[in-house]
């Protein structure tokens, strides 16, 4: 199952045991917004995934960017939704080693790389969800040596089961900043988890901020113009997605070649798609090793959205009757290849997603 060689103590059959694993508790796992994949976290942190993005000079793995890629891409095909928690576990992790705030960071950063805690960021209001509203979602106010906070951040995955969360807020003057602030403070309000189409037990949902009071001491980045543009670490940013959309895909060709198994017909279709995957996986690795700027990571995506979606159609359309069942693990892959339509999902990206949904193929 496992392409991935590993650099650190692990090695690549336990590795492939822990995918096995990871795709077994995913077949079991409910879609429900009361569930939580905390059986395949405590795997990853037992495997050493939680180490993987914290440097080898503050007792981690220090994979290279490469590394945590093809890692995730691996962990996706297995099981996408503790993968996309990990991602955003990952996502506070990478702010708060390259933050200049040595001191919160060396007191949060060891039960995050051993797995005793968790932590999630609320970050979208200042990334895509809020950037058009005239009045910020979340306004900071200088309150002493600190600052006090109101409003609402949207979307935070895992909140419920967080003991930090790392979000933002904006000043009157434009100026924002990051802070790492823990879940059970006074004012923190983290809301029941929203009904999604699909991934319900990621658990995601708004968090409010009423009159929250921090100190600086808890200021992560900033104040600053444009602080999402600080702190990224050199991290997978957009990369990141398409190398869960890519490793989704691979989990669901793996599964519609077992059925090509059964009935040969199928391989007409299958076979393309699996060409198609390890072209463009190889590709994505080719880009992520190098710089090759902002075109090839929105080509990546693009193409990786719609690789996606269609394997996971395919699958379904392969199964007949029975995979339109709630439940079947094809319906399921069906509404959950969806996310990447709307999950960080840039406007070029989206624009060309679009088209290529609203035009008929030119094969026709």
């Amino acid at each position: 199952m496992s392409e991935f060689t590993f650099r650190n103590e692990l090695t690549a059959p336990e590795f492939t045991h822990l995918l096995t694993h990871l795709e077994e508790c995913s077949r079991q796992q409910r879609d429900e917004a009361d569930a939580w994949p905390a059986e395949q976290l405590k795997a990853m942190s037992d495997y050493g995934v939680m180490t993987w993005d914290v440097p080898e000079g503050l007792g981690g793995s220090g994979f290279s960017n490469l590394d945590l890629l093809e890692g995730l891409r691996q962990l996706s095909s297995a099981c996408l939704l503790s993968t996309f928690v990990l991602t955003q576990r990952n996502a506070a992790v990478r702010r708060i080693i390259t933050s200049d705030n040595l001191e919160l960071r060396d007191r949060l950063l060891p039960d995050l790389r051993d797995g005793r805690s968790f932590a999630t960021v609320a970050i979208s209001h200042l990334t895509t969800s809020g950037k058009h509203l005239k009045q910020p979602l979340v306004v900071a106010v200088p309150d002493g040596d600190g600052f006090r906070l109101n409003g609402v951040a949207p979307w935070a995955t895992g909140a419920t089961q967080a003991e930090s969360l790392v979000t933002g807020g904006s000043l009157d003057d434009g100026r924002e900043l990051l802070f790492c602030l823990p879940t059970n403070r006074e004012g923190v309000f983290v809301e029941q988890p929203v009904s999604l189409l699909g991934l319900n037990a990621s658990q995601t949902g708004a968090v409010r901020l009423n009159d929250v009071s921090i100190s600086r001491q808890e200021v992560l980045h900033g104040p600053v113009a444009g602080v999402m543009n600080q702190g990224s670490g050199g991290g997978a940013g957009s990369l990141g997605t398409t190398a869960l959309a890519l490793g989704m895909t691979q989990g669901v060709l793996r599964k519609l070649s077992l059925e090509a198994q059964r009935r040969e017909d199928l391989n007409e279709f299958l076979v393309p798609l699996q060409t198609e995957c390890m072209d463009l996986s190889e590709r994505f690795r080719q880009t992520a090793s190098r710089s090759n700027g902002l075109t090839d990571e929105q080509f990546l995506r693009t193409a990786a959205n719609s690789l996606v979606l269609r394997s996971a159609q395919t699958w379904l359309a392969a199964t007949k009757g029975a995979g339109y069942v709630s439940g079947h693990p094809a319906e399921r892959a069906v509404r959950e290849s969806l996310f990447f339509l709307v999950w960080s999902c840039p406007q070029p990206v989206l624009a060309a997603n679009l088209r290529d949904l609203s035009c008929r193929s030119r094969h026709v």
